[in-house]
């Protein structure tokens, strides 16, 4: 296990939504605690130590209770709103500009950097099949800013996930629309599958999803056959996890806590419904981040679900995409 990297969790549990993450190595156990395990309402399973960078869990605002509230789901949030300023881009590759306002309407410009970022930029598109991890430029005014790849015409949501670096502030992750125009068919997601084969590599899918009940989901990562151990850390964490649920696109942002380097990567994460998810992992290795993307459902309380997969490199593959300021 590789211990000279620290690796603090995104969240420490989503309460009454999505569990906790962990991070493991070579397949042992989970090794610490988590920090932060999405943005709704959050409570730690056991008592967490304060993370490194300064973040610890936090709740979501009063405008709707906590609890009852996966992330991305509204615009404004806590006083604060995501704005976009291009709310149609074109299809294909365009740049992306967006602001923070506060509740006085003004852009914000100060934040708290979490695992390397001010703010954690994510668009997918509404059915599902094309996911978009970026990381957007502020500029001086509170105006980011950052190129993006949409390959096809249609309705997308963008989610901001940001922890203001006012007095008291928390972390927030807000949800907006987006509209490719021209010509759109929703496409279905893809057949059941256990592994992904991402540019080479192939991730295993292990475990189980319950709505209302924690369960583990164990990534593996191999190549050629075999199991990938030297897994690199990108953005402070050897895996990302962002979980979205078809329909309303709740988000789960979570990331695992110290461990690794591989093959292994697992999540404890309970669904809070039952329903159809898309999960999203960022994954780094000889330099590129790759992303393998899985669809799990989450059947009826009791029920066992039924992970499928899907994935291709990141070039070319809808599910697939980072951009870095």
């Amino acid at each position: 296990m590789n211990t000279g990297v620290k690796i603090t969790a995104f969240a420490a549990a989503l309460a009454a939504t999505f569990g906790t993450a962990y991070g493991v190595g070579k397949g042992v156990g989970p090794v610490g605690e988590p920090e932060r395990a999405g943005h709704g309402g959050h409570a730690a399973q056991e008592p967490a130590k304060k993370a490194e960078d300064g973040h610890a869990g936090h709740e979501e605002g009063a405008t709707t209770p906590a609890s009852s509230l996966p992330g991305g789901l509204q615009v404004s949030q806590d006083g604060y709103t995501l704005a976009l300023d291009t709310p149609t881009p074109a299809r294909g590759r365009s740049t992306l500009k967006f602001s923070i306002r506060d509740a006085a309407g003004k852009k914000v410009t100060a934040f708290t950097a979490e695992h390397g970022k001010e703010l954690h930029f994510i668009v997918a598109s509404r059915d599902l099949t094309t996911f978009r991890h970026l990381h957007p430029v502020r500029a001086a005014d509170g105006t980011w800013s950052v190129d993006a790849d949409l390959p096809a015409a249609g309705a997308y949501k963008a989610f901001a996930d940001f922890k203001p670096a006012a007095k008291g502030a928390q972390g927030i992750t807000l949800g907006a629309d987006l509209s490719v125009p021209g010509a759109y068919a929703p496409k279905p997601l893809p057949a059941a599958a256990r592994t992904a084969t991402v540019d080479g590599y192939q991730v295993r899918l292990g475990g189980v999803l319950d709505p209302g009940k924690a369960g583990e989901l164990r990534l593996t990562v191999t190549k050629a056959g075999k199991p990938v151990t030297d897994l690199e850390p990108y953005l402070g964490a050897y895996g990302h996890l962002v979980a979205l649920r078809d329909g309303d696109l709740a988000y789960l942002h979570v990331h695992p806590n110290e461990g690794g380097p591989g093959p292994d990567v697992s999540f404890t994460a309970t669904a809070p419904s039952a329903g159809t998810y898309r999960l999203f992992l960022d994954f780094q290795h000889g330099g590129k981040v790759r992303t393998a993307s899985f669809t799990v459902t989450a059947g009826a309380p009791g029920t066992a679900p039924s992970p499928s997969a899907s994935g291709t490199g990141e070039a070319g593959h809808d599910a697939g995409g980072h951009a870095h300021g």
